[in-house]
């Protein structure tokens, strides 16, 4: 793996936009830049085929998660057909493996122990030790790797706080001392909680290791806007800049623009795939200088200004596209009234379109940020997605 960061804010912002290689003559992946999130390999409604009308190369960076194969299939056949990459159809997709999501792979820290991470899966609670963990990446074969980690809540106790950190440290050195490849492909996993101490002790600790780059985790689960800024600041602060920093959970577009200002490279959420669930449609400007409304018209049907719910009843006869600048498949082929209609008919299709262009358009989102970046104007960029944002909440309120 080569990263190389090519432009960084200039009046002291931490910001920057860089380019991601993995393996000889690979395309270049622009960061900032957002891993899919996947079941068993794919996301969750686009199938094999479709994943070639995303964005490329944006949309070729994929969370994998090796508890998602814990059951099945046998390690040993996903090991005898090459790996997931074969296994998949996906020889040039990078496939990044971590152990927890926010779907089937929830972590459970009042069940891990000194033994391993226990996590929350759909067949019940598993508790997965470091040899355990890589033999699941050695037969799968991944791109990139995390390490395994005791992530815990904001409301953990300073005591706590500090086991979580002493046990990831500890599996971390188990998981290279594992790796056939010495750490080469890994990234190491921070932690720490709520604690600036322990977070900034990880680290530090974790940049001493033989790793490619760095999972920050632990967000998402509990702490406010203030703690999360200074948490982030204080992780970036303590690792080396050539290296890649990805943070996990981190997906509403405003989570997101904060871990760019703090330096962030890499996202891994499950934003899309809620929305997809909740029948939800992004919406926003792409670009934060159009104008306030979409289509004509401001949302006011239980979504927000990222955002409008498919399920209600005004979209019933509305024949507009999702968003009229959008080239996405769903866009170019469908109407609002229609994937209303999927939606009310519990068809699997409204998941698929929705899925498609929502994927689409937080792509398109993230390569503006770059743009933004590149040009020097993320601060403006920034600011003017949250002057947008509060002023159409504002207009709701007074609608209301």
């Amino acid at each position: 793996m080569r990263f190389a960061v090519t432009k960084v804010c200039g009046g002291g912002g931490k910001a920057r936009a860089g380019v991601l290689h993995i393996g000889s003559g690979s395309i270049g992946i622009e960061t900032p830049a957002l891993l899919l999130s996947t079941r068993k390999g794919l996301p969750s409604f686009v199938s094999c085929d479709l994943l070639a009308s995303l964005p490329l190369p944006d949309s070729l960076l994929l969370h994998v998660c090796p508890t998602h194969f814990i059951e099945a299939p046998p390690l040993k056949t996903i090991s005898n057909i090459g790996g997931l990459h074969c296994m998949l159809g996906l020889p040039d997709h990078i496939l990044v493996a971590a152990a927890g999501d926010s779907i089937e792979s929830l972590p459970s820290s009042e069940a891990t122990n000194k033994f391993g991470a226990s996590f929350d899966t759909p067949s019940g609670r598993r508790l997965v030790k470091p040899s355990d963990y890589m033999e699941l990446v050695s037969c799968m074969k991944p791109n990139l790797w995390a390490s395994l980690a005791d992530e815990v809540p904001a409301w953990a106790t300073d005591k706590r706080n500090k086991v979580s950190v002493d046990r990831t440290l500890r599996w971390l050195d188990a998981c290279i001392a594992l790796d056939p490849a010495s750490g080469t492909n890994s990234f190491g996993f921070i932690v720490g909680g709520s604690s600036i101490e322990q977070r900034r002790l990880c680290a530090t600790e974790v940049s001493k290791r033989n790793v490619s780059g760095f999972w920050i985790g632990g967000f998402g689960l509990g702490e406010n806007i203030e703690e999360r800024c200074s948490l982030l600041n204080a992780v970036t602060d303590c690792l080396p800049p050539e290296k890649p920093r990805l943070v996990s959970r981190l997906g509403l577009p405003e989570e997101v623009l904060e871990g760019v200002a703090a330096g962030i490279d890499l996202f891994d959420s499950t934003y899309i795939y809620q929305l997809t669930m909740g029948g939800f449609a992004l919406t926003f400007p792409i670009d934060m200088v159009e104008g306030e409304t979409q289509n004509g018209l401001l949302n006011n049907d239980g979504g927000d200004s990222t955002k409008i719910n498919l399920r209600a009843t005004t979209y019933r006869k509305d024949t507009s596209r999702l968003v009229d600048s959008c080239s996405c498949f769903t866009c170019q082929n469908h109407t609002r009234a229609y994937l209303n209609h999927l939606l009310n008919v519990h068809e699997m299709l409204a998941q698929i379109l929705l899925e498609i262009h929502n994927t689409h358009h937080y792509l398109r989102f993230f390569r503006s940020i770059r743009e933004a970046i590149k040009v020097g104007e993320f601060d403006l960029f920034w600011q003017q997605f949250v002057k947008k944002r509060r002023a159409h909440i504002a207009a709701a309120v007074l609608q209301a």
